[in-house]
């Protein structure tokens, strides 16, 4: 897979996609990424990629021109090209595997107080990772870039470690324990040490159903 990433701060992306699994991922030929910047696509002495608002109003869009030329230098047949707004829908789990599938992203971030509109054309899809605001998105993108390449086969070592997950099966996680059996006087529960792979499995079926319903209630009645 390859990700490119569409923003103005370039500089923020190898603390993240340079380390721990998304190198690691990097080193067997599994993931690629890149960064594109607007910026380099104006044509004005200071490389303006802003603009006031027509009809005025707080802040400053992001204009038109540069954010299309610099998505086209990277765009080609197959490209997946995802907007990152407060606007778009949710980014869930489902939305993570879909996209694992995909050869080629570009994940766009935004600025500012958002884009022209008439940019909607530009991309393929919309996506938040909740209904709060930040300053830019180039931390959703990560986040979005993180989610879906574990799930790229290969990446991870054990590839049904994923399958049991919270949200992959519509629960969260099962509750897991390791070493002390004992801490500060609370005890690891008997039967994962039984021995007994269907009563274990059977136990953790029935955990993740009281952790889901303990910790997030709304996965239930969507379930």
């Amino acid at each position: 897979m390859k990700i490119d990433f569409v923003t103005l701060f370039p500089a923020m992306f190898p603390s993240v996609m340079d380390a721990s699994m998304m190198a690691r991922a990097k080193d067997k030929g599994l993931l690629d990424w890149g960064c594109v910047n607007p910026r380099d696509f104006t044509e004005d002495k200071h490389h303006k990629v802003d603009d006031r608002p027509f009809g005025g109003g707080p802040g400053m869009l992001m204009m038109v021109e540069p954010l299309d030329k610099a998505i086209k230098s990277v765009r080609k047949k197959g490209s997946k090209v995802i907007f990152l707004s407060p606007q778009g829908k949710t980014f869930d789990d489902k939305a993570a595997m879909r996209l694992s599938r995909e050869k080629h992203l570009i994940l766009v971030c935004g600025h500012y107080e958002g884009v022209d509109e008439r940019t909607a054309d530009l991309f393929d899809e919309e996506l938040s990772v909740g209904d709060f605001v930040l300053t830019g998105g180039e931390l959703p993108a990560m986040l979005v870039a993180d989610a879906v390449a574990r799930l790229v086969p290969g990446v991870i070592k054990k590839e049904d470690a994923t399958a049991s997950e919270s949200f992959a099966t519509g629960l969260l996680d099962f509750p897991q324990y390791t070493r002390p059996r004992v801490w500060r006087g609370r005890e690891v529960p008997e039967i994962l040490f039984s021995g007994d792979h269907a009563k274990i499995a059977a136990w953790r079926k029935t955990a993740a159903a009281k952790a889901t319903k303990r910790k997030r209630p709304d996965l239930i009645e969507r379930a």
